[in-house]
């Protein structure tokens, strides 16, 4: 599962660091208990916990409470949800596409005006403001009609990515 480049670029949003995939790895293994997990990673304990709290807030992980008779201290056996990998990939990608369609709609519908040193783009509203009056906030250098139709190609693309991969 973690050689699939969507779910472990997912899950690094998650735990943040290349090496916080152990914890997974090894939860996938069969190991359950934090400090196990932390003695065979060699990540200290304190990041395995903060770990797999993440995990456990995203729905990845879940837990079991067990109270040692003699300690009296409480162990937590760790379970990875393989089957809630594949939701939460698919929650992503139904936000990513929204995000991506409100963007080519707003490019679509919308003519741009650009700074010929880069340093704005406005809509046609923005640019016509009488504050603005077609010239750049920044160099005060006048705009330039902006020819979007690669970015909206680029968005369209991104969208039948995601839309195939569904």
């Amino acid at each position: 599962m973690l050689n699939d480049p969507i779910i472990r670029d997912l899950l690094l949003e998650i735990v943040e660091d290349e090496e916080n995939l152990n914890i997974i790895q090894c939860l996938i293994d069969g190991i359950s208990t934090d400090e196990e997990i932390a003695e065979k990673t060699g990540i200290r304990l304190n990041i395995v916990r903060k770990i797999l709290y993440k995990l456990y807030d995203e729905g990845l992980a879940s837990y079991r409470r067990d109270k040692d008779k003699e300690t009296q201290w409480y162990t937590y056996d760790w379970k990875f949800k393989v089957d809630e990998v594949e939701k939460l990939k698919e929650k992503r990608n139904e936000e990513d596409l929204a995000q991506l369609k409100a963007m080519l709609d707003e490019e679509e519908n919308n003519m741009y005006f650009i700074c010929p040193y880069g340093h704005y783009r406005l809509n046609f509203e923005n640019a016509s403001d009488p504050r603005v009056e077609f010239l750049c906030p920044e160099c005060d250098a006048e705009l330039v009609h902006d020819d979007n139709q690669d970015i909206i190609d680029d968005l369209k693309r991104r969208i039948k990515a995601i839309e195939d991969q569904m």
